[in-house]
């Protein structure tokens, strides 16, 4: 189920929406029936979810961000810790958000050096801070021409200047903030359509984004006079996704709306997709690169299914994952831990549930 921006804040086109309940599954227990030899753990929330993420932080295993996904501005983020040995998630805070999230990311300090931060865009990018609970320290609005403050779609942090986060928006550009100095630092005409998603590379001044006018572009923070295209869909149809291997800077995968195909791109080869993924039945929804190998790559979509690939001697098309898992509904999105590097989560209507390799 791929979801524009306008269709997450508005309108919820194949999941019902449920009543908050906030008594219910304050401290969820993972269900016995769902967990297999320790493998797998599924906490229900009391609304749908869809935008969530693994923390980062060394000294927090197992711990999440997670939001609802409601037709009406009222949405709500928790954050959920695993106990395994207990199998039991506890609740360690919950906070309101206006509309639904369309992206939550902790900071990326695998080091720990930082304060406990995560962001999330909707109508705005705002910054949060977990401390025993969850406290919303910034709110971060382009206030310099409202010609170009539309809704945010997706947002990156950039994992080498952790001041540093960049936003994608309707409004066809791409903004860079600084949030330390809760200041605008550039902001950029990308696309000609609203841009869907953007990823910063290993470079901390380069980043990539991608639109609904079918194309990948990649800039450079120190020469935005020209760009790169690094794809185009020769249809036009909207690029949905993007994701940066972890490991190689050469890589990038990328999803259309509306298709089953994940496309991987070689950057030191604009235009040509180096493979393309077709195990999916039906619209593919989500990526994730693995932390620690530059081979490994995991899907999810439309066919309930999570599909792992090994790309190390792959070249076209590719039909074969070397591992799946089947959800009991359509996978929404999906995370790959860099800390627990074995672990992965996907969501799917009111469930997230953590996978482990």
């Amino acid at each position: 189920m791929q979801i524009s921006y306008i269709k997450c804040l508005i309108i919820n086109r194949s999941m019902s929406t449920h009543k908050l309940q906030d008594e219910e599954n304050l401290n969820g227990e993972a269900n016995p029936e769902e967990k297999t030899s320790n493998e797998i753990y599924t906490y229900t929330a009391p609304w749908n979810v869809y935008a969530f993420n693994f923390s980062n932080h060394p000294n927090q295993n197992f711990r999440l961000a997670m939001g609802s996904f409601l037709e009406h501005p009222d949405n709500y983020l928790r954050i959920i810790q695993l106990h395994p040995e207990q199998n039991k998630f506890e609740l360690i805070g919950e906070a309101n958000h206006t509309y639904a999230p369309t992206k939550i990311m902790w900071v990326p300090d695998l080091q720990g050096t930082t304060e406990d931060l995560f962001a999330t865009t909707s109508d705005c990018l705002r910054i949060w801070k977990c401390n025993g609970g969850i406290k919303n320290v910034a709110n971060l609005v382009n206030t310099r021409n409202t010609q170009y403050s539309g809704p945010l779609t997706s947002f990156d942090w950039n994992p080498n200047n952790l001041s540093m986060v960049g936003t994608a928006s309707i409004d066809n550009t791409c903004t860079i903030w600084d949030i330390e100095s809760e200041t605008m630092l550039k902001q950029i005409l990308t696309h000609t359509k609203e841009v869907n998603d953007i990823a910063f590379g290993h470079d901390s001044s380069v980043f990539t984004s991608v639109s609904a006018d079918g194309s990948v572009r990649m800039f450079d923070l120190r020469d935005l006079n020209q760009c790169t295209i690094m794809y185009e869909n020769r249809d036009c149809t909207p690029i949905m996704r993007v994701s940066w291997n972890k490991i190689d800077p050469h890589f990038l995968a990328v999803i259309s709306m509306e298709s089953p195909l994940v496309t991987i791109l070689d950057t030191r080869h604009p235009g040509v997709p180096i493979v393309q993924l077709s195990g999916h039945s039906q619209y593919a929804n989500s990526i994730a690169w693995a932390p620690n190998s530059n081979c490994y790559i995991c899907t999810a979509g439309d066919d309930c299914q999570a599909l792992i690939w090994d790309l190390k001697q792959s070249t076209g098309q590719v039909n074969a994952p070397m591992m799946m898992y089947k959800a009991e509904a359509e996978i929404i999105m999906l995370n790959w831990s860099a800390v627990q590097q074995d672990w992965v989560a996907i969501t799917y209507d009111k469930s997230l549930q953590l996978l482990k390799l």
